[in-house]
């Protein structure tokens, strides 16, 4: 658990000089791999692993800086939904290479392909064991 939080730790001070923290970055990051930049704000919690109210704080904090933009769902129109600007796509591709850097130095880069392997076989089986419906053999993204 503390190598995990000090791993957090640097991969968040690597972004400092970007002006935007970790879990800004994240969920910026999986707003960009949506369909047309834009998805649920519910989806979007569910990709990040957090709760839907701590979304909804770190996108106002995005949206202040006007890299997000929330928009009616037209599926229903209840729903809110979350679009990345064009300011916010700008940010996460010039972002997105420092953060591969600092995952790859403070992680990626320590460990054996071998090692790498069981990691992700490991995480499979306890995600397959925590998510509702996942399977160990399925592809984690």
């Amino acid at each position: 658990m503390r190598a995990h939080r000090e791993l957090q730790v640097a991969l968040d001070r690597d972004l400092t000089d970007f002006g935007i923290s970790l879990p800004e970055y994240e969920l910026l990051s999986m707003l960009s791999e949506q369909e047309d930049d834009r998805a649920r704000m519910s989806m979007i919690a569910d990709l990040v692993v957090q709760s839907r109210s701590r979304v909804t704080h770190t996108a106002k904090r995005l949206e202040a800086r006007g890299w997000v933009r929330r928009e009616p769902t037209p599926e229903d129109g209840r729903g809110v939904a979350l679009a990345l600007t064009p300011d916010g796509r700008r940010m996460v591709e010039s972002v997105a290479p420092v953060h591969v850097a600092s995952v790859r130095a403070h992680f990626i880069d320590l460990l054996s392909p071998t090692q790498v392997t069981a990691l992700h076989d490991m995480f499979a089986e306890v995600r397959a064991h925590l998510v509702p419906g996942a399977r160990a053999d399925d592809t984690i993204r």
